[in-house]
């Protein structure tokens, strides 16, 4: 174990919600460690990196690299037995205008690039990868042709499209791209982790990018009329950051791992429990509003008759045993995750 610590290890964009948590519970388990971010001179941006660095005795280090350069990742990789790559594009998909340029090239090219250097690093032994449930199932209407309806490792995405949730179909041609360069070679392991949706404190400021829109809407009110019967599979990003880091130093840790609760929440379910601590709790829905008025009215809020056909009222489980029995997450109550994020998101808008 003491071997292990002295071990240097990289986290790609370092900058971002859920690797600043990986970073950071490195670096409280002793680690020394780099990471990189696209621009060292965006001091905003890297300050939440220079504080931790400051906290831990300088164990970490930071260089600027860009997804779309080739071999940008080489020098802050240099000696590293460890790679998280968790750099990767994230946007809903309302915000998304050219799912190609936006989404797909990044992750795409970024994975080919980051990889690229793991091969001309011969001190690396195991990548960590993050993916997402994403990358298993397009549609929630696609859970139904599962197993059990059930979310599973052993499924691929195959509905998505760059025009048809770019997002998910980015992460799906990344992780198949990365699983198709580990098997060209034998020297170094590649794990993915595929988290669902990841809420929970945030340690990096607010990007719009990362906020997830429904949740933020209804924080501020928009719905206190009531949700639509829409819903998520949920995770804590210390969970999420956990799994990595277990993923690594894990021998017998392998393939994919499924991270996030083993059932859906309604949006109605998460605002009754973020009613605790929103000081407005009359703000957040105590109603569900009937999929036939959502089905008359969502066309004007931009959801198609498709979209609405293959996400409302649909349940699923997800099998995330590997993670509990091979990885030993154990996952917090969900109020606690809630409370984290709601106060993060509060006080990221100056709010109490």
């Amino acid at each position: 174990m003491q071997e292990t610590a002295r071990e240097t290890v990289l986290v790609t964009g370092g900058s971002g919600f859920v690797a600043s948590h990986v970073i950071l519970q490195l670096l409280q388990a002793g680690k020394t460690v780099r990471t990189t971010v696209r621009s060292l001179r965006n001091a905003e941006k890297i300050a939440p990196l220079q504080k931790m660095r400051a906290q831990f005795d300088n164990r970490l280090e930071l260089f600027e690299a860009d997804l779309l350069r080739d071999g940008s990742f080489d020098a802050a990789m240099a000696d590293c037995s460890i790679v998280y790559h968790v750099a990767s594009p994230f946007k809903l998909p309302e915000k998304i205008k050219d799912g190609q340029r936006e989404m797909v090239e990044p992750a795409l090219r970024g994975t080919h690039n980051v990889l690229g250097s793991v091969n001309r690093t011969p001190s690396v032994r195991k990548v960590v990868m993050t993916s997402t449930i994403g990358a298993i199932f397009g549609d929630y209407a696609d859970v139904r042709r599962m197993k059990n309806n059930t979310v599973a490792e052993e499924y691929f995405n195959t509905t998505s499209t760059v025009d048809n949730n770019p997002y998910h179909y980015s992460k799906v041609l990344a992780e198949k791209a990365a699983w198709a360069k580990a098997k060209e070679q034998d020297r170094w392991e590649l794990i993915t982790i595929n988290p669902g949706m990841i809420l929970g404190p945030s340690l990096t400021p607010a990007s719009e990018s990362g906020s997830l829109f429904l949740l933020d809407e209804m924080f501020k009110g928009y719905f206190f009329y009531g949700m639509p019967d829409l819903s998520l599979a949920c995770v804590d990003v210390r969970e999420v950051a956990a799994a990595h880091i277990r993923a690594a130093e894990n021998p017998a840790a392998r393939g994919r791992y499924i991270v996030a609760e083993d059932h859906t929440r309604s949006f109605l379910e998460i605002a009754s429990v973020a009613r605790r601590v929103h000081p407005r709790p009359y703000l957040l829905p105590t109603w569900q509003i009937p999929n036939a008025v959502v089905r008359l009215v969502g066309p004007l809020f931009g959801l198609t008759q498709s979209y609405m056909t293959n996400h409302l009222g649909i349940r699923f489980a997800l099998d995330n045993h590997r993670s509990r029995e091979e990885l030993g997450i154990t996952y917090r109550p969900f109020s606690e995750t809630i409370a984290d994020h709601y106060q993060s998101w509060a006080d990221q808008r100056g709010r109490s």
